[in-house]
């Protein structure tokens, strides 16, 4: 089976068990453990009108949210199961969803489509990352920008819980390196990337050392989004630091996640 097929196969089985009803579509835009997305929110500005391809969108959180900032949302997924996930989440939320299975270094678009693309932890998951560049730029109007966010490579603390957490995961990932950042740069002007999550990290440990949660239990990236501001007080000043940490040019290396945009020329 080829890594496209287990994929979907993994995706497929996640949305099995999954229920629309038990998806909160706000946390991961807006909770103080989704620090990437509130950035990336703050670039793109307002959405209303805006047509907005949504790639790699899993069980839907983020295209049904988008739609209800009032973008017009195209949803994509390599996972049949993923899509009819979020199709029934986007009836929940009576919001309309353009939904389509394909690879995200495949898309089944005409050129100059849309005003943003959307990729929430999908080019870690590429075969093909040049592929997948050529593709949004392609689909992008000229002066429209992509914004994504996916783990970068570095850190030996979460190289450690990837390695650990082989049921909550797919076995052809590969987090993002700096060459990324310079592949993107082969096909975009004004790219830009933030990195997130260094002292903050302190929460998985948490999970692990003081919770008792093994990585093949919960997945902790989904977990983290469960928190209550209550609950974050003693984590908030890590936090803190991570805005000074994540701007020193060795250090951010450290990080668990990079936010990477560029703008079609």
């Amino acid at each position: 089976m080829d890594v496209r097929s287990k994929e979907a196969q993994f995706h497929d089985a996640w949305a099995e068990i999954t229920s629309p009803e038990q998806i909160n579509i706000r946390a991961p835009f807006e909770a103080l453990t989704s620090p990437e997305n509130r950035f990336i929110l703050r670039l793109m500005g307002t959405l209303r009108g805006k047509r907005v391809l949504d790639i790699g969108a899993g069980l839907g959180e983020s295209s049904v949210y988008l739609a209800l900032q009032g973008a017009l949302v195209t949803s994509v997924d390599i996972s049949p199961g993923m899509v009819n996930c979020a199709r029934r989440l986007a009836a929940l939320h009576h919001v309309n969803i353009d939904q389509v299975v394909c690879a995200a270094e495949e898309l089944p678009f005409v050129d100059d489509s849309f005003d943003y693309v959307y990729a929430s932890n999908i080019i870690h998951h590429t075969v093909d990352r040049e592929g997948f560049f050529r593709q949004l730029r392609r689909v992008l109007k000229p002066g429209s920008t992509f914004y994504s966010w996916d783990p970068i490579a570095y850190n030996p603390v979460i190289n450690l819980y990837r390695r650990m957490a082989t049921k909550t995961r797919t076995e052809g990932e590969r987090p993002l390196t700096y060459d990324d950042v310079e592949l993107a740069k082969r096909f975009f002007v004004n790219v830009n990337h933030r990195e997130f999550w260094i002292a903050s990290l302190a929460l998985f440990l948490k999970y692990y050392l003081w919770d008792g949660v093994h990585p093949n239990d919960d997945r902790y990236w989904k977990r983290i989004l469960r928190e209550t501001p209550s609950n974050l007080r003693w984590w908030r000043p890590l936090s803190a630091i991570d805005s000074l940490l994540t701007r020193l040019p060795l250090v951010k290396r450290l990080a668990w996640n990079i936010v990477l945009w560029g703008e079609r020329s």
